[in-house]
């Protein structure tokens, strides 16, 4: 079961898609209606055990305010309206997919972002406070943004937005902040560190997998009418995270430290896809939750292999991990 679950969690990029033509061709053969029953139990699956290690109380550490700044100043006043742009662009005539698109950018870092940053040798205490202030700001500005900039070409339902973001971000976070301290009394810090923090990523992961299924299933028919359709998200996708790992790398390498500019990289650039996934699925209905679903569910594809691609090229773009000096070694006579 944890090899299948880690083996799932290290291959996101080719488990996606397995995941997405299997749930195709199930919509196709059998009628995928009784799916919807499992999005909330799917959506809790993923989002929870994602919040049992996360480190809130990181956030209350100062000392690093301007990349802090700039990293959220990138996140809300950048990214959401380059996305817009790009859905007006290629999606004019598809408003629920373009909405998708804006959806995947409003939701900065996920539990990946500490990660990569770790693979990379950044910044990892400022790549703890980005993901968790990018959550907590996103989840509260998401209808906010989409209600103003979509509004008028979709009915965005404020009300059942806040409601399901109370639910599947607010709900787990503190579910997972209890769990967490009732973990380490348990077992105590050591261990709980050692066995048990790197297992519940993978719960996070098959329930991605499981909701990425029940999307794809519930718009099969549709899908495999115009097959072409998937296909023609890649371009906007890759377009979206080239123009952002492009403006993070630049300023992280104009104003910032090698540390800090990886953590801004990866803290701007990954966004939380299994957020935006639950609050398509949950607050805008089967239908067009379905739709808004499919472009946030070929995000994955892009992100993660783009993410890898990036820790390969990162020495070269910023410098190897500078070497500690080494102190003198003083001898007294006696």
């Amino acid at each position: 079961m944890w090899k299948v679950l880690g083996f799932f969690q290290k291959n996101l990029v080719w488990a996606v898609p397995i995941f997405m033509v299997s749930g195709l061709i199930f919509g196709a053969l059998v009628d995928p209606s009784s799916l919807k029953s499992l999005i909330i139990p799917l959506t809790f699956l993923m989002v929870y055990p994602m919040m049992i290690n996360l480190q809130v109380q990181q956030v209350l550490s100062g000392g690093d305010y301007k990349v802090q700044f700039v990293a959220q100043l990138i996140n809300f006043g950048v990214v959401p309206f380059f996305a817009f742009f790009m859905g007006k662009v290629f999606f004019a005539d598809q408003p629920l997919v373009a909405l998708g698109l804006l959806l995947a950018s409003l939701l900065p870092t996920s539990g990946m972002t500490i990660s990569w940053t770790g693979f990379a040798k950044g910044n990892l205490i400022a790549a703890i406070k980005m993901t968790v202030i990018g959550l907590i700001l996103g989840s509260v500005a998401t209808p906010f943004y989409a209600k103003w900039l979509m509004g008028t070409v979709v009915e965005i339902p404020l009300a059942s937005i806040f409601k399901q973001i109370v639910i599947i971000v607010f709900l787990p976070m503190l579910l997972g902040f209890v769990t967490r301290v009732l973990l380490i009394q348990m077992v105590g810090e050591s261990k709980y560190n050692k066995n048990l923090k790197k297992k519940f990523p993978a719960f996070s992961t098959l329930g991605v997998l499981g909701v990425v299924f029940v999307a794809m299933a519930l718009k099969a028919k549709d899908v495999i009418a115009s097959p072409m359709v998937l296909l023609s998200f890649l371009l906007p996708l890759a377009v979206l995270y080239l123009v952002n790992f492009l403006l993070s790398t630049i300023i992280g390498k104009l104003f910032f430290n090698r540390g800090d500019a990886i953590a801004l990289v990866y803290g701007t650039v990954m966004r939380n896809l299994s957020i935006a996934l639950a609050i398509a699925m949950t607050a805008f209905g089967n239908e067009q939750g379905s739709e808004i679903a499919l472009i946030i569910a070929m995000a994955y594809i892009i992100q993660v292999q783009a993410a890898a691609w990036y820790v390969r090229f990162t020495d070269k773009i910023f410098g190897p991990v500078p070497i500690p000096e080494a102190h003198p070694q003083f001898e007294h006579s006696t």
